[in-house]
């Protein structure tokens, strides 16, 4: 019998670790409000290939941060898939990050995000309103 807990953890249930990673990946700036089947499918790959939900999401953060444009440079076009990410998960599996990088992504991603205006993130990560 399956513990309640096991069914909690994204590790060993594939549902949890796919809603997990698909809120992830909404919560990045530049990404679709809603996903697709496609990425639904990329997140249960992740999942079959056994990579770490930490690592999916120092992915994320890594490649929005890598996407931050100066002022008076054309911002990239919006990400349109989750797969858009894979080779950045393919880096960290091969070079992982150190203890506590993910925490400094997240708050440089977070600081970067609450200075910048409206007009140049076209969605506002860790919003307070979910």
């Amino acid at each position: 019998m399956t513990s309640a807990a096991s069914l909690l953890d994204p590790a060993s249930n594939p549902v949890t670790y796919v809603i997990s990673v698909l809120a992830f990946y909404g919560d990045m700036p530049d990404t679709p409000s809603r996903t697709n089947p496609q990425d639904q499918r990329q997140a249960r790959s992740w999942f079959a290939r056994g990579v770490p939900l930490s690592v999916v999401e120092a992915a994320l953060l890594l490649a929005s941060l890598r996407r931050i444009r100066p002022p008076g440079v054309p911002p990239l076009p919006r990400i349109r898939s989750l797969a858009y990410f894979q080779p950045v998960i393919e880096e960290l599996l091969e070079n992982p990050v150190p203890e506590g990088y993910v925490q400094y992504l997240r708050v440089k991603l977070r600081n970067i995000v609450d200075k910048a205006s409206p007009a140049d993130v076209q969605k506002s990560t860790f919003s307070d309103d979910r």
